[in-house]
């Protein structure tokens, strides 16, 4: 395979991996030379903003899943749930003081791979906490994840949208602590839930922004003790110290193995004067194992192929 000499051919070339490198991987997030992982925190996870008017309220539910793209469990119309790709979704139900009725008057997707729906592509920074050059980022122990792709269609125009996730070392919350549970059902590999007595939710809306003309930003807080640098750390070193089962198993077979093989030949050298196979013990056994398992197998073959046509009857 030729690959393009040009530089514009080249950046043609390799445009498909550039924009995946920006993809979101709740396994491996990186910056500033530190690495965290939230896999534990996949799934679709909800947080809640209510606003009170004077005939209805207005809750907007915002819901992300940091592993995979949202899906619904039902199905819905279209104008009531995001595209597909989106990885956080904002639902808005209004919500009648009178008749205590409800339904959805929007829904649109804040982040997510979102070309092929309108939107844009994720582009997914992450920021660390300790060096960043933000003075609301002072000493704060966490990264922040910035992403894209999202829109909003307002008065018949397309509008951008983009969330801002600020994750926050908590050593004391595991991150999914007294969530909201949504009326809107999502498709979840990971339902679990961990429940309080009392306490605020990990995962907080902190605000919406909609003063640039260009874009909306959805900001929200969590804190969650994967958000501390020394988290993962600390789980890759438990991870290489506990070896597994089988691995020990395989270790001291393989070991036993070897230990009874050199000390037999060994012996038989001494004792016999052995060479070659005769060095080995059990050599002829050793010798015969190949004619062993193709007899096995034949057997074996003629048991699944039954007698055939001729009655039981072997030709003679």
């Amino acid at each position: 395979m030729r690959l393009p000499r040009s530089p514009a051919h080249a950046a043609i070339f390799l445009f498909p991996f550039l924009t995946s490198a920006n993809l979101l991987d709740c396994n491996h997030a990186r910056a500033d030379g530190v690495d965290w992982t939230f896999k534990p925190l996949g799934g679709p996870k909800s947080v809640l903003h209510a606003d009170e008017g004077s005939a209805s309220w207005t809750n907007t539910t915002y819901t992300i899943d940091l592993c995979a793209p949202l899906k619904r469990k039902n199905d819905v119309p279209a104008d009531q749930k995001c595209p597909g790709g989106t990885r956080l979704c904002s639902i808005v139900r209004v919500i009648n003081k009178d008749d205590k009725k409800d339904f959805i008057s929007d829904a649109f997707p804040v982040a997510g791979e979102l070309k092929d729906q309108g939107g844009g592509y994720s582009d997914v920074k992450w920021t660390r906490l300790k060096t960043s050059k933000l003075n609301t980022d002072a000493g704060k122990e966490g990264v922040r994840l910035e992403i894209k792709g999202g829109f909003r269609t307002v008065d018949g125009a397309k509008k951008k949208q983009k969330a801002s996730v600020e994750f926050i070392c908590d050593k004391s919350l595991v991150g999914d602590e007294n969530l909201w549970d949504p009326e809107d059902k999502y498709e979840d590999g990971n339902t679990k839930r961990e429940e309080k007595a009392s306490g605020e939710p990990s995962l907080q809306f902190v605000g919406y922004d909609k003063s640039d003309k260009d874009e909306d930003v959805l900001t929200l807080l969590w804190k969650t003790k994967y958000a501390c640098e020394e988290t993962k750390k600390e789980e890759d070193e438990e991870r290489k110290s506990h070896w597994g089962f089988f691995t020990w198993f395989i270790i001291i077979a393989f070991l036993s193995t070897a230990t009874y093989l050199i000390f037999g030949s060994w012996l038989n050298y001494n004792r016999y004067g052995a060479r070659g196979w005769d060095l080995l013990p059990h050599g002829d056994t050793i010798r015969d194992v190949p004619y062993l398992l193709k007899d096995w197998m034949r057997r074996v073959l003629n048991t699944l192929s039954g007698p055939g046509t001729r009655g039981g009857y072997a030709a003679v």
